[in-house]
């Protein structure tokens, strides 16, 4: 069984142009389900049955999995059987009929556009590891990064990988890879053009000389690529000391750029595009977080809210 989810793996990363992400979720959730199979003794994928796939997710829901991991493991499972069946090795999908749980969709939290301000304008930070140059030379990269998310709308994986070459100040967008290196251009704004200039000619040239050849665009100290954890570290440092008392992480800029443009009267369907959403119910949680807004101020301004 376990050859077959490697074939199945392997196809999804040549062919389906999936994300590492997805590979390594998909991994993990279908080697608890060949562990599963193992148990009651079923080693032929031809040999499973709808009533094998139910009982793993009903011990999946048993073991407290939350419902969106439960989501998921589901999706791998399916795709899984449908691959076996397209090439042969089972005669039948046993996940044809197999329901997922309805995850309850909450709202993502979003800055205000006053705590936006607060986050961005502030003069710096103290850092102790760090030289006087350093220190503010990373805070002009710090600047600029945050400027770029709430700009773009970007996830931090996409802006860790963004190169210079991206940018195009002409054009006023920026070149953006999303899951599956499926390419988007994004609008990017004056504001966040002046940081990454000013980043590029201040700070970006001295970090440079430490890895030489390195056309990423946002460099830590040492010269190299930034990493998932410094991108969160950083956003949740400067929060704090703007007094934001929400819990703010990168994704959480993003969250705030779509509900902003949606308030504004943007178009769902440029949001969307903006986003790199495949599919605009994604992008419709957001519709949910305008009329929360809209209800607010309602109740707070109408004479009879």
């Amino acid at each position: 069984m376990n050859g077959y989810v490697e074939e199945y793996l392997h196809y999804l990363t040549l062919e389906k142009n999936s994300s590492p992400n997805t590979i390594v979720s998909y991994r993990r959730d279908l080697a608890k389900y060949t562990g599963f199979l193992e148990e009651i003794q079923v080693s032929d994928p031809g040999a499973v049955t709808a009533e094998h796939a139910s009982r793993f997710v009903q011990q999946l829901e048993h073991n407290g999995l939350s419902a969106r991991s439960v989501m998921r493991c589901v999706s791998a499972l399916k795709g899984f059987h449908r691959f076996l069946l397209a090439d042969g090795v089972s005669r039948r999908d046993p996940t044809e009929l197999l329901d997922s749980p309805r995850r309850a969709r909450s709202l993502p939290e979003v800055l205000t556009v006053e705590e936006v301000n607060a986050i961005l304008t502030q003069e710096g930070l103290n850092r102790g590891d760090a030289d006087a140059g350093d220190a503010r030379n990373l805070w002009i990269r710090d600047r600029a990064i945050l400027e770029v998310l709430y700009a773009t709308g970007m996830r931090v994986t996409e802006l860790i990988t963004l190169r210079q070459t991206d940018v195009s100040e002409e054009g006023g967008v920026v070149r953006v890879f999303g899951k599956g290196s499926k390419e988007r251009l994004v609008p990017i704004g004056p504001s966040a053009l002046q940081w990454i200039n000013r980043y590029k000619r201040e700070c970006r040239v001295r970090l440079h000389r430490r890895i030489a050849g390195n056309d990423v665009l946002f460099l830590n100290r040492a010269g190299g690529q930034l990493t998932r954890m410094a991108i969160w570290k950083m956003v949740q440092t400067y929060a704090g000391t703007a007094g934001v008392a929400k819990d703010v992480h990168p994704h959480t800029f993003r969250h705030s750029f779509a509900t902003h443009l949606l308030e504004g009267g943007a178009d769902l369907r440029a949001v969307q595009e903006m986003l790199g959403h495949a599919d605009i119910a994604t992008t419709q949680v957001y519709t949910h977080i305008d009329r929360a807004y809209l209800k607010e101020v309602h109740r707070t301004f109408h004479p009879r809210g």
